[in-house]
């Protein structure tokens, strides 16, 4: 009988049931640890590209973050990148590196990274990238007069390289220097007509003064003793023909373990039936910027990785809008005058301009 009563009075007992916990918040873009992972994944960009300039962080377009256990995660990223004046050769830490300003033709890079946080260190798993310069249009608009970038193979870019180089080559009491690369070349044809060009150049073997003897026995240092470097300069076309330009050395760098020797960026020693006359390798001529899509080299990720983790960013992000949207929905309340809500977690804040 007293088993009986305790089970009536067990069942009378209020059932309460296991109120699930609530979703994490979506990582928003201006978060410390998106910026974290951003910053590693530009380091990263920069450390594996081969031609043309550094890139630095304008924007976080978007973050999806993925848990895979305590203090794990898959981290996917958007990224908004603008070309820097630094040479990919450059030893100049990124930091150190000015953004070039939309008037100076600016060029924008786009960037799809995977990351992966294991034990709080973050790392890049892949990426894909590519970058093209603002149209004219946009830049004729603010500065009608300003020059605009041209194609890196323009017949006019080429003669004033030409024209640099030899100027320089004729003065220096330094080591004779080779073209490596044009990485730039602008144009303007009102008050006066300049062509401007910047250059990746290396030092070869001969002293400038032993060059005008046989400049053919001139070859770049070997790969354990290179020495690059970068010229900048205008050649005036009209009214008066005129060479001005500089060039700087940077000194031997010496390899890291994560970017050995060969990997190194900018070091594009010729292979045997590719033609560098130019200074351009194949993929560049017709373009006005070297493309990230082109230049940069992510060793860790094959086309088929490459396509998975795209088509998983895919997928992932629609559940991050949708929390966005359900956390909007939840938050339609009534509010105090004056109440000003929160921005959205992204896109992140624009840190130089839009393009």
């Amino acid at each position: 009988m007293k088993a009986l009563i305790a089970l009536i009075l067990l069942v009378q007992l209020p059932i309460h049931k296991a109120v699930p916990a609530a979703p994490l918040a979506p990582l928003g873009c201006d978060d410390p640890e998106s910026e974290a992972a951003a910053e590693v994944a530009v380091n990263y960009i920069n450390g594996h590209s081969h031609h043309g300039f550094k890139f630095a962080l304008n924007r976080i377009e978007d973050v999806h973050v993925v848990p895979q256990g305590p203090n794990n995660a898959i981290i996917f990223l958007e990224l908004d990148l603008l070309e820097t004046k630094c040479p990919i050769l450059s030893p100049t830490p990124l930091a150190n590196c000015t953004v070039r300003s939309f008037i100076e033709h600016a060029v924008e890079g786009d960037c799809d990274v995977k990351l992966q946080k294991l034990d709080g260190k973050i790392s890049v798993l892949a990426s894909k990238c590519h970058s093209h310069a603002d149209s004219n249009k946009d830049i004729t608009k603010v500065c009608p007069d300003c020059p605009l970038l041209v194609n890196l193979n323009n017949t006019e870019v080429l003669e004033s390289v030409s024209a640099l180089l030899n100027d320089f080559n004729s003065k220096t009491t330094g080591p004779y220097l080779r073209l490596l690369e044009i990485g730039r070349g602008k144009i303007q044809y009102y008050p006066s007509h300049v062509v401007t060009v910047e250059f990746a150049v290396g030092a070869t073997n001969c002293s400038a003064e032993e060059a005008k003897v046989n400049v053919e026995a001139c070859q770049l240092l070997p790969e354990d003793q290179s020495n690059f470097g970068f010229c900048i300069g205008t050649m005036v076309k009209h009214p008066i023909q005129n060479v001005h330009g500089d060039c700087q050395l940077y000194g031997h760098q010496v390899p890291t373990p994560d970017i050995p020797l060969l990997s190194r960026p900018g070091v594009t020693y010729a292979h045997a039936g590719q033609d560098t006359s130019a200074g351009l390798p194949p993929s560049a001529a017709g373009y006005r910027n070297h493309d990230l899509r082109l230049s940069y080299h992510n060793p860790l990720a094959s086309e088929s990785s490459s396509s998975e983790m795209f088509r998983s960013m895919l997928s992932a992000k629609p559940v991050t809008k949708r929390a966005v949207a359900e956390a909007a929905q939840h938050d339609k309340v009534p509010r105090p005058v004056g109440f000003v809500p929160p921005p959205p977690p992204c896109p992140g804040k624009i840190r130089h301009f839009d393009i």
